[in-house]
């Protein structure tokens, strides 16, 4: 029988909100928000959870299946990161947004790669092997509280920092994300 964890619950909910970095990722947020128009914050914060839940649980099947490793997983998400961070400093769209349905932005590229990526999903697998499964699913629970809150409060964000400090942020956090796709891609080609 899985034993309820206050530590565990806690050290899980730390370890995914670091990987998932909402938070940090605000200003790649509201970036794809004035592209798409709105974000749907509920639909990708269930999204999101879906995920976690479903790699949790089949994870490595699903890329074994497709004959995939975690390796070429999360070389596939940096390649993406890299991407957005590109679009993010110089101002070219590399993502086309042709409708005004913000609904294919809901979940590319914000709730995979951004929110659940590769390393979330690699994560998910290693947590899955330390600690118990109630615990981890009560972490999942808490990330997806924080998702939809901060996505639920991207308009009053986007009004207290300006369209300057917008700006600057999508500038600094695209360097972010190159220097963090750069880092997936040194990690899972050795």
């Amino acid at each position: 029988m899985e034993a309820l964890s206050f530590k565990e619950i806690l050290s899980v909910t730390i370890v995914l909100f670091s990987i998932i970095d909402v938070i940090g990722s605000v200003p790649v947020i509201i970036e794809l928000k004035k592209k798409a128009g709105s974000i749907h914050a509920l639909r990708a914060t269930i999204l999101a959870g879906i995920l976690m839940i479903s790699f949790l649980y089949l994870g490595q099947n699903i890329l074994k299946l497709f004959g995939v490793d975690v390796y070429s997983f999360a070389l596939a998400g940096a390649f993406i990161l890299v991407l957005l961070g590109v679009e993010m400093i110089t101002g070219r769209n590399i993502f086309k947004h042709e409708d005004s349905s913000s609904k294919a932005t809901t979940y590319v590229p914000l709730v995979f790669p951004i929110m659940v990526g590769a390393g979330t999903m690699t994560t998910l697998i290693s947590l899955r092997a330390a600690y118990e499964e109630i615990n981890i699913l009560i972490g999942i629970l808490l990330n997806m509280i924080i998702i939809y809150l901060v996505l639920r409060s991207l308009s009053w964000i986007e009004k207290t920092i300006g369209q300057t400090g917008s700006e600057i942020l999508k500038k600094v956090f695209g360097l972010i994300i190159l220097a963090i796709a750069i880092k997936l891609i040194k990690s899972n080609l050795i």
